[in-house]
């Protein structure tokens, strides 16, 4: 290891050596160091800031927050400090999605609408945005912060306001490929115009238990929003008020999606069957990871047992 000298030492690591950084990440407890240390390496200007960066992130705070971006499905997105970080499971919930707006912009006369509720830095929309240009996409977050990096990220998504061979359609406010974040209490302030329009919301709403917070690794109890982690006693508690909320700005042609831990789904839709919800559970791959759709029962739904 090559060593300089420090402020309580006579040698401590350099940064800017490559096995320096990961002996460092390692013996700070990061499983995966050798990858965090060439994250590090390209985001850091410079050997001062890469200093800075490594103290940071051995101190506990998420690597994202300290680079400032999140890779997601092939986006790099901003993510910047004291905002939740996009979890890679959640690409379960974007394909879904995706495939929802394209079956929802197939026929009808008009281009599909999405909008991400609970949307935070924005990853789905990001990824609807970017997999089908033509949609009117929509994100829904409350924090300030979350909502900067939403409105940067749909912003710097491939997938432009100009789409070949796209023309204004009757009933909408927005040009063809617009993507907007709206500050919103769920749903709660979205504009009137997208009321009854809407073909597909989809949603990490928070949804763990307060009872878990202690399984939760430390730099994310400490580093992100509380209130975007835990979703009450059984942790269903916001993923309930979008379902009661949701309806009358449905389009009746798309779902409502959800993602939650399997093991919520059954009480999950039993609130969504009290609204008139039939509901199918799309599971993940990973034993935990589960997306519960939600449509109308007069639109094909169908009951989650």
């Amino acid at each position: 290891m090559r060593t300089r000298p420090g402020p309580d030492q006579a040698g401590s690591p350099d940064p800017s050596d490559p096995g320096d950084l990961v002996e460092v990440l390692r013996a700070a407890g990061c499983v995966f160091a050798e990858e965090e240390a060439a994250v590090l390496r390209e985001a850091a200007h410079d050997a001062g800031r890469l200093e800075a960066m490594m103290r940071r992130r051995v101190a506990g705070e998420p690597l994202e927050h300290v680079v400032g971006f999140v890779e997601f499905m092939g986006m790099r997105l901003s993510a910047g400090p004291g905002v939740f970080v996009p979890r890679q499971r959640t690409r379960l919930l974007a394909e879904t999605a995706v495939a929802a707006v394209r079956e929802a912009g197939r026929g009808g006369g008009r281009r599909a609408v999405f909008l991400e509720a609970f949307a935070g830095v924005g990853p789905v929309a990001a990824a609807v945005r970017r997999a089908v240009p033509e949609a009117e996409v929509h994100a829904a977050e409350r924090d300030a912060r979350a909502l900067r990096c939403a409105r940067e990220n749909l912003r710097d998504v491939p997938g432009s306001a100009e789409v070949p061979g796209a023309a204004e359609l009757p009933g909408s406010a927005w040009p063809p490929g617009t993507a907007r974040a709206h500050e919103a209490s769920v749903l709660e302030g979205l504009p009137e115009e997208l009321r009854g329009r809407v073909d597909v919301i989809a949603a990490v709403p928070p949804y763990i238990p307060r009872s878990a917070a202690g399984l939760l690794p430390r730099e994310a109890r400490e580093s992100e929003p509380a209130e975007a982690l835990f979703g009450g006693e059984d942790g269903l508690t916001p993923a309930r008020v979008l379902m009661d909320q949701a309806r009358p700005w449905l389009s009746g042609r798309g779902p409502l999606l959800l993602e939650m831990n399997r093991q919520q789904c059954p009480a999950a839709a039993r609130h969504a069957a009290g609204l008139g919800y039939g509901a199918e559970r799309i599971e993940g791959d990973d034993g935990q990871t589960a997306v519960l759709s939600l449509r109308r029962e007069d639109s094909g739904g169908r009951r989650e047992e």
